[in-house]
């Protein structure tokens, strides 16, 4: 599970290797993939809200 995180979060900011992302599709399972993705992007639009709503104070 550790590295299929690692891989989202690499993709996030766009900087995975070639032959990283390759092997996550032959080897990775689609939906592991597709709910740490959801997850990390709820965790990301809750911490902008977060910082707006402080920042707003």
């Amino acid at each position: 599970m550790w590295g299929v995180i690692k891989s989202v979060l690499a993709a996030f900011l766009g900087v995975q290797k070639d032959q990283q992302r390759r092997a996550d599709f032959e080897h990775g399972s689609a939906a592991a993939f597709i709910v740490v993705g959801v997850v990390m992007t709820a965790v990301l639009v809750g911490v902008i809200a977060m910082v707006a709503i402080l920042a707003a104070r």
